[in-house]
């Protein structure tokens, strides 16, 4: 589309690469119809990529940004949008036709990034510009890239690269083929009337017995989250858990050994003792060893905390179950939910009525206006399917991106919540655009996707990755655009946004009763808060268990590994629950293949994102001058300096320990008055 290629033919001095950009969207095109339409675009973006790389070789005197850092970025920025849109509708097409080969086409770009990781030329070409009077982010982005090419081995010999590369698919091929599987391993369980006892009347409503009696519930988030928080029934709990912890199971146990062995001997080529190492030498962390260390930290932080709230549930339990002697780990999500209904008197359902899915939406979009002084207008542009909302983004009446929302369950979608890049923002050149992939209730006639408060907040969370990616989406260069920081800063944007929706006023702008129109009440809302930070000193347990499993798997030798007695073993040294056994959730656990080691990312995050929100004024956390600092100095940035320098310019220091500390022991502030 023309109208989102701006002065191409003026800034760029290749017409090849300049004249293939009139198609910026792969549905556009019928790519999410047609698998060969879907192959023939993204051929077009790589074509011009190789275009920009050789007219890159072959410029003559003295390398500037301006003749060679330009085209750099445009074989960057052809082979992201190729990238971006391969994946998206690798997890949202409909037809699963297209859906495998956007993962054949995913895995085609991966490729192309991996040889271009490799190419010797392309970093001498690199290396030899002059950076002489060059902005900071310009300086950033050349030797940011640089390191990238050295770790990833570019100045190894001709063979060690060849096999270097043939690594780098394997391990692309292994990841996509992980992913796949869990997008596509719903699987499905029976219950009766009696078992959905406790589960929410719409949830009834929705799931009506066939003719022989028997309900159907699948492992999808809005028939699965509900199971396991209000179902009396602990047989259906149980099945309803093996159900979703095995969805990938068998066929994703090789493929995650056949990952870890890959990347293993990645790293070893490379000169790292682990994967581990490797994958954060160029994160805020900087090592494995580091991660380690504020891991402990944690764990020294929520241990005490954790020991109380398990012996305050089990206590409870058992008085309500007399004979019960342990909690496993099918039943943690319901007692402390029964708990939380007898001690601070909130039951998460009630409110349930006040969080219908559009007026949620319309909260989320108004409060993000506000906060970052935007505005949002709904457009007619198609998206890739007729359930998809598309938003235009403004600022001060300049149209600045767009935002693609997909919110609702479908057949062969991905079962989880995320932001996406969708085109990536050049200024002169393109508005960035992004995508929400998420499964929130709702999106079918009559139903009103009542939502409960912790969906609430997870839809504010991904928000704010789309936020960074729109307003961090118009620095010069594509390789600094949007969420292009290190790794383990991406979450903080989207952490702080979810502390927004504890304030009362901004919850009582949209919480609604969906067919009263009752405002939330205050006595309410009070109560909710203290429900919800009751569990949080387990919440760190939880991330410990899964960023120390993401960090074992990679900080070791692959071979002769045991998957389900290391799971099992981590878990009972980190988590009072009782282990059950059949319990797969490696073979399910997504975030191996795009974090890998560096899980630990959510709880370091979590700290930054804490001390961010506390600058924040408690009266007036829209219209204080700490939003618009909080825009300029961190999320306008995009990946324009390291976040390190991010996190000083917000805050004027690093970040400090004392906000997460308050936030994990505010549950016990208050006096608990369990009820027995």
């Amino acid at each position: 589309m023309a109208l989102w290629k701006l002065g191409v033919e003026r800034e760029m001095p290749v017409e090849t690469v300049a004249g293939v950009t009139e198609e910026t969207h792969v549905w556009e095109a019928g790519g999410a119809q047609s698998a060969e339409a879907l192959a023939k675009w993204v051929s077009a973006r790589l074509a011009a990529h190789e275009a920009a790389l050789a007219a890159l070789l072959v410029v003559e005197g003295q390398r500037t940004p301006e003749n060679s850092l330009r085209l750099y970025d445009a074989a960057i920025e052809q082979l992201t949008l190729a990238g971006a849109q391969a994946g998206v509708l690798n997890s949202v097409a409909a037809d699963k036709v297209v859906r495998d080969q956007a993962q054949a086409e995913a895995q085609r770009v991966a490729m192309a990034g991996s040889a271009l990781s490799l190419n010797r030329q392309v970093y001498d070409a690199l290396k030899a510009i002059s950076l002489d009077g060059v902005s900071p982010a310009t300086r950033h982005y050349v030797k940011r890239t640089l390191l990238s090419y050295r770790l990833a081995g570019v100045d190894k010999d001709d063979a060690t690269r060849a096999q270097l590369q043939t690594l780098h698919e394997q391990a692309t091929r292994l990841s996509l083929e992980f992913s796949r599987n869990i997008q596509e391993g719903a699987k499905t369980i029976e219950a009766t009337a009696t078992e959905l006892e406790g589960l929410p009347a719409d949830y009834l409503a929705r799931h009506q017995p066939d003719a022989s009696g028997r309900i159907t519930l699948t492992t999808d988030q809005p028939d699965m989250q509900p199971v396991m928080t209000f179902a009396a029934s602990a047989a259906l709990r149980e099945r309803m858990f093996r159900a979703y912890n095995t969805r990938a199971y068998p066929v994703n146990e090789q493929i995650l050994l056949d990952l870890l062995a890959t990347r293993q001997e990645i790293a070893s080529i490379l000169g790292f003792r682990s994967w581990a190492d490797l994958a954060t030498a160029d994160q805020m962390m900087g090592s494995a060893a580091n991660v380690r260390s504020f891991l402990e930290k944690l764990n020294e932080a929520s241990r005490d905390g954790a020991q109380r709230e398990h012996e305050l549930i089990l206590e409870f339990a058992c008085k309500r179950e007399p004979g019960l002697r342990a909690i496993d780990i099918t039943s943690r999500g319901y007692w402390y939910e029964q708990f939380r209904r007898a001690a601070f008197d909130f039951d998460s359902q009630s409110v349930r009525p006040y969080f219908p899915y559009a007026q949620v939406e319309a909260g989320v979009l108004e409060t993000a206006a506000r906060l970052f002084k935007i505005e949002f207008r709904r457009s007619e542009t198609p998206g890739w399917d007729r359930a998809v909302s598309v938003f235009e983004v403004f600022d001060g009446g300049k149209h600045v991106g767009r935002f693609y929302l997909d919110m609702h369950p479908r057949e062969g979608k991905d079962k989880w919540f995320s932001a996406a890049p969708v085109v990536t923002g050049v200024r002169g050149r393109y508005l960035p655009e992004a995508a929400l992939i998420c499964n929130f209730p709702g999106g079918e006639d009559g139903d009103a996707g009542l939502m409960q408060y912790s969906d609430v907040v997870t839809y504010f969370h991904e928000f704010g990755h789309l936020m960074h990616a729109i307003l961090g989406g118009q620095t010069e260069w594509a390789g600094l655009s949007g969420f292009a920081t290190e790794g383990d800063f991406i979450e903080v944007p989207s952490q702080m946004l979810e502390e927004f929706f504890r304030d009362e006023k901004l919850l009582q702008s949209f919480a609604k009763h969906y067919q009263t129109g009752e405002v939330l009440s205050s006595a309410t809302i009070k109560k909710m808060k203290l429900a919800g930070a009751f569990g949080r000193a387990d919440w760190v347990r939880s991330q410990l268990y899964y960023t120390t499993l993401s960090l074992d798997l990679h900080d070791r030798d692959a071979a002769g590994l045991d998957l389900d007695a290391t799971t099992k073993q981590l878990y009972q040294s980190l988590q009072p629950w009782t282990w059950l056994e059949g319990n797969r959730m490696y073979a399910s656990f997504g975030h191996l293949t795009g974090y890998s080691s560096n899980y630990y990312t959510y709880a370091f995050d979590k700290v930054i994102a804490l001390d961010f929100f506390a600058q924040f004024d408690p009266a007036d956390l829209l219209g204080c001058d700490a939003g618009a600092k909080y825009r300029k100095t961190v999320l306008e940035q995009g990946g324009s300096k390291p976040g390190r320098e991010m996190v000083r310019d917000f805050l004027g220091r690093d970040e400090e320990f004392a906000a997460f500390s308050q936030w994990l022991n505010e549950e016990f502030e208050a006096e608990l008055t369990a009820k027995t």
